[in-house]
């Protein structure tokens, strides 16, 4: 008996392709600004191209991650609706992942999107978030946001059958992190800092073949958002918190998701649930991917591709002949 899939299964794996189309579009036209320390064009040209290549995808989607408020941002903004038509979906972007990165050409820029079914993603507005990451096949809440940072890395130290001297914490370089980083230390712990780029290094403690084991510490919602996706993807552990500075953000957050706790500890799918879809495009070379390279004449990308409901991680390399791409 032959049985035949579903057309959403079918267009489920269609889509997983098309998003990678679109995080390509985007790196490539970003890549024209790598290291011309401008990094507002070249975040607004990675915008205008992941936005056109969008008008192609067979989907209903609506921004809900984006490049801000409506009167903030002229595409990507959150409520905006794109694709060609389909079915209903939550879009979580960032076109380019990385502003500083890309200008200074430095490693792991990318370019990112991730799709869920409606009403999958957190609709988190532009604050910082609360973070904490590890990779899969790991008890159950083997570390806590709320846990110290020495009993989180005696715990993960134990889970993973490792002394806490051979594991490697990653957290941005800020002033915010220096209690995080000198108690890590302590410990024995080695400490990889960042200069920009959170969800590259999100996905990093979740793969087997980056030395990552943790991370941890604040940064942008929007990308934490995005992160969940990714670690959905590869089952991962989250957890967050949202992180607010005055009342007026307290208040946006309650408006963006009605009946929620805003201050609530967030656990992996209260970021992102459902049947999620991922894809990443490296626009400079970095742990994660390489970037954008030329070579007799066609443009190389180099992208990860993934989706929560298989567990299925694709790397594409991708040959472009921009001379034939409409859209550009």
């Amino acid at each position: 008996m032959t049985v035949t899939p579903t057309p959403y299964q079918v267009t489920d794996r269609n889509l997983a392709l098309e998003l990678v189309r679109v995080t390509e579009a985007a790196a490539v036209a970003a890549s024209a600004w790598t290291g011309r320390g401008k990094k507002n064009e070249a975040d607004g040209a990675a915008v205008e191209a992941m936005r056109r290549a969008f008008d192609t995808v067979a989907i209903n989607g609506t921004v809900v991650i984006g490049e801000g408020e409506m009167d903030e941002a002229p595409m990507l903004f959150i409520g905006e609706h794109v694709g060609a038509g389909g079915p209903a979906m939550d879009i979580a972007v960032d076109p380019l992942e990385g502003t500083n990165l890309c200008a200074k050409n430095l490693p792991n820029a990318l370019t990112v999107v991730a799709l869920a079914e409606e009403g999958h993603f957190l609709h988190a507005p532009d604050i910082y978030m609360d973070k904490i990451v590890v990779g899969p096949d790991l008890p159950e809440n083997v570390v806590d946001l709320d846990a110290s940072v020495e009993a989180n890395l005696k715990a993960l130290a134990k889970a993973k059958d490792k002394d806490i001297r051979d594991l490697m914490l990653c957290t941005l370089d800020r002033p915010r992190h220096e209690e995080i980083i000198g108690r890590a230390r302590a410990m024995g712990a080695r400490v990889t800092l960042l200069s920009d780029g959170d969800v590259a290094a999100a996905i990093a403690a979740c793969l087997e073949n980056n030395e990552v084991d943790i991370y941890l510490g604040s940064g942008g919602a929007p990308e934490g958002v995005l992160a969940a996706a990714a670690v959905r993807c590869v089952h991962g552990q989250m957890q967050g918190r949202l992180l607010f500075e005055d009342e007026s953000q307290i208040t946006r957050a309650k408006e963006m998701n009605p009946g929620a706790d805003p201050s609530r500890k967030l656990d992996l799918t209260d970021i992102a649930s459902g049947d999620v879809l991922f894809s990443a495009t490296g626009v400079t070379g970095g742990t994660l991917l390489r970037g954008i390279t030329q070579s007799n004449g066609w443009t190389i990308t180099h992208s990860l591709v993934m989706r929560s409901k298989s567990g299925t991680l694709r790397f594409v390399e991708g040959h472009h002949d921009y001379s034939t791409k409409t859209w550009r």
